[in-house]
């Protein structure tokens, strides 16, 4: 028998990703120098308002970016396939991209009818890619499709198969969304935002299901959100993006019971009173409360926007919303420094003892 290794690779491992587009204004850098890992079977949390760039990386290592935007990327994207072979998807040919793509490595967009093909029916959707990357013949992969409806608790799966999307509501759609791109049990999925146009129950529902089909498929899991309360429930580890970098990195326990980054103390201020004891709860296992005042409380606002790619401020891209800065701050971009208990934070003014 094989012994296991004792430090095994991770199943994803991004270096210095950065990605660009082309503009009649100049080159937009949308990702930065962005590292981050993901072990086998583990789920990192990217998470950042809207322009993080959160979207950008996610569509940069499926390699979806479309052609007229004239994207460039840059760095690498390691991943260990299932036969134990490494590649990095930013290097590999197109040709071999599309046997990965929904085969190996899989994604769910935010929103299903822009996503699903509005003049096939579910089923031969489904079927298609079953057939395309596992060789079976169109009964087969009907039968396969139908299979992953009832897996995904779609009822009346049979049916479902011979309708359009426009059929199903939102959160049906969304269900068949996980159902593709769980249909050639991928190592990887990359969900991006994937529950952001459904209700608060949906919402919920398919956030269960994602989580049941992690546990019994074992895949890794990319999950891109700006819900804090998600990412405390679900997550492993958590990425925070600001203006197209990651400006603090940390297991999610940590990073609820003390945030380091200014960005991501302003975030979890935002939250409103119960929805931040919630993801506190979710997040801490345990680790005392944050303090806070007692009685009602103002709800937070971060001030001001994300500065402009075309003319980004001097040094730290956050400094002019920030409450901490100071001149240091426009000298340069901080560097992604490590802190202890595999943290990592890009601010000057973070250190162990303040997270203690």
């Amino acid at each position: 028998m094989n012994k296991p290794l004792e430090n095994p690779a991770p199943r994803l491992d991004v270096r210095s990703l950065s990605t660009s587009f082309g503009t009649p204004e100049g080159r937009i850098q949308s990702v930065a120098e962005v590292s981050f890992q993901i072990p086998a079977g583990q789920t990192l949390a990217l998470v950042g308002e809207s322009g993080s760039g959160k979207s950008v990386t996610s569509l940069s290592l499926m390699g979806l970016h479309a052609r007229s935007a004239r994207p460039e990327v840059a760095g690498e994207a390691w991943f260990v396939r299932r036969d134990g072979q490494r590649v990095n998807l930013l290097a590999l040919p197109e040709s071999e991209m599309r046997r990965l793509r929904g085969n190996e490595v899989a994604m769910v967009f935010q929103e299903p009818m822009t996503s699903l093909n509005p003049v096939l029916t579910v089923g031969e959707q489904i079927a298609e890619s079953v057939r395309l990357h596992k060789g079976l013949d169109r009964r087969a992969a009907l039968a396969r499709a139908r299979e992953m409806l009832d897996w995904v608790e779609i009822p009346a799966a049979a049916q479902r198969l011979g309708e359009y999307p426009h059929q199903l509501s939102g959160g049906m759609r969304q269900r068949v969304m996980i159902a593709l791109a769980m249909a050639c049990e991928p190592s990887l999925l990359i969900a991006d935002e994937p529950t952001t146009a459904l209700d608060v129950t949906i919402q919920a529902q398919i956030l269960a299901l994602m989580g049941r089909l992690q546990k019994q498929t074992g895949m890794t899991l990319l999950f891109v959100t700006h819900n804090l309360g998600v990412v405390a429930q679900y997550a492993d580890q958590v990425a925070v993006m600001y203006a197209g970098r990651i400006v603090e990195s940390a297991p999610v326990q940590d990073l609820f019971r003390a945030p380091s980054h200014p960005y991501t103390q302003g975030l979890l201020a935002c939250l409103p009173g119960m929805a931040r004891r919630q993801a506190e709860g979710a997040g801490r296992a345990g680790a005392p409360p944050l303090a806070r005042p007692a009685g009602r409380q103002r709800l937070v606002a971060i001030p001001g926007q994300v500065s402009s790619p075309l003319a980004p401020p001097p040094g730290c891209a956050f400094g002019p919303r920030c409450s901490q800065r100071e001149a240091a701050c426009e000298l340069a971009m901080p560097e992604l420094r490590a802190l202890s208990g595999q943290r990592q934070s890009r601010c000057i003014h973070s250190n162990d003892e303040v997270m203690a």
